[in-house]
């Protein structure tokens, strides 16, 4: 399969017939979602029960943009919020842009934290766009297709997948475009976020990261990611030694230290810690039913001082959902 050019057609397309718009508003609800997990840099991402849901229209014409919850002051952002660019892209892949679009977002992923705000208003824009746009919508942006757009335009495929498709993903690119496959946790596996007050956006993160890594901690962090794979879905007893990091975290330690003392102290207790995605938003992997359990992270937390918001979720097993929300009025 050949990538398509998200300012073009895909191949075997033709712009000669118009859409036929869905004829009223579809809703999407696309979780949060964790990446790298410890050592699976760039690679491993697992789906959260936090959401938020963006409902889409067509419009007779204009841009409509309604905002609620996280990030509220994004309403005005208009051609630039996440969500338009990312129906934008979808629409000029089917090869017709809609005489207006109408978005009404209901946020809770926190934003800038690490947590995959960006990948679910990608997701959330694309899946949008094709369920608008109806049968020649899912004839032109088929999964794997789709996929390969959203991460594109994330810059990475970690956070896009696990939202897509739910639970636990492996990403990685091949000949023939972004592939992922998908796994089913552990029963009883407890996420717990924390959040802290300050955001940290993504490319500052990363400018942390060194060009190159010694040998030796490449070869230590690929078995921790095979362990890590078994520990997420065999057996939970794992996950401390699975969830050791040697690639990213270190170097992003002086950038975050109140996330990084946080990892300490939760480990220092047993419990399985790491950043969550790029941070500052830090990932406890407890596990229902055993010691440490889910509300010590909490405890812990409060010992630091800090104004932490903790969070405990389950895992997100299905993924981004689409439904049909009601039938537009005469008016549009």
């Amino acid at each position: 399969m050949s990538r398509p050019d998200v300012a073009g057609l895909p191949e075997g397309a033709s712009a000669a017939s118009k859409l036929s718009w869905h004829d009223g508003t579809v809703a999407v609800r696309v979780p949060a979602t964790s990446a790298n997990l410890g050592p699976g840099f760039d690679v491993l991402g697992l789906a959260l029960t936090l959401h938020d849901t963006v409902q889409a229209r067509v419009l007779d014409a204009g841009l409509m943009i309604e905002v609620s919850g996280v990030g509220q002051g994004a309403a005005s952002a208009a051609e630039d919020h996440l969500v338009i660019r990312a129906m934008r892209a979808a629409f000029a892949v089917l090869g017709e842009q809609p005489p207006g679009i109408g978005i009404r977002c209901q946020n809770a992923i926190p934003q800038g934290y690490g947590l995959g705000s960006s990948a679910g208003a990608i997701v959330a824009g694309m899946l949008a766009a094709r369920a608008l746009a109806g049968r020649a919508g899912a004839a032109g942006l088929p999964d794997d297709v789709l996929l390969g757009m959203a991460a594109d335009l994330e810059g990475h495929t970690d956070n896009v997948s696990a939202c897509l498709a739910g639970g636990l993903t492996i990403s990685w690119e091949s000949a023939s475009g972004v592939r992922f496959a998908g796994l089913s946790p552990v029963a009883g596996l407890a996420p717990v976020v924390c959040v802290p007050v300050a955001p940290l956006a993504t490319a500052v993160a990363r400018l942390a990261l060194p060009p190159v890594v010694p040998h030796a901690d490449a070869v230590a962090n690929s078995a921790r990611v095979a362990l890590l794979v078994a520990a997420l879905t065999y057996g939970g007893e794992l996950l401390m030694d699975a969830t050791q990091d040697f690639l990213h975290q270190e170097y992003r330690a002086s950038a975050i230290p109140q996330t990084t003392g946080l990892i300490s102290r939760l480990r220092a207790a047993g419990i399985p810690a790491v950043v969550s995605g790029a941070g500052p938003a830090v990932l406890a992997l407890t596990v229902s039913g055993r010691r440490p359990a889910p509300d010590a992270v909490a405890a812990i937390a409060a010992e630091t001082g800090a104004a932490w918001r903790v969070i405990p979720l389950e895992v997100d097993r299905r993924g981004a959902t689409v439904r049909p929300a009601g039938r537009r009025s005469p008016a549009g």
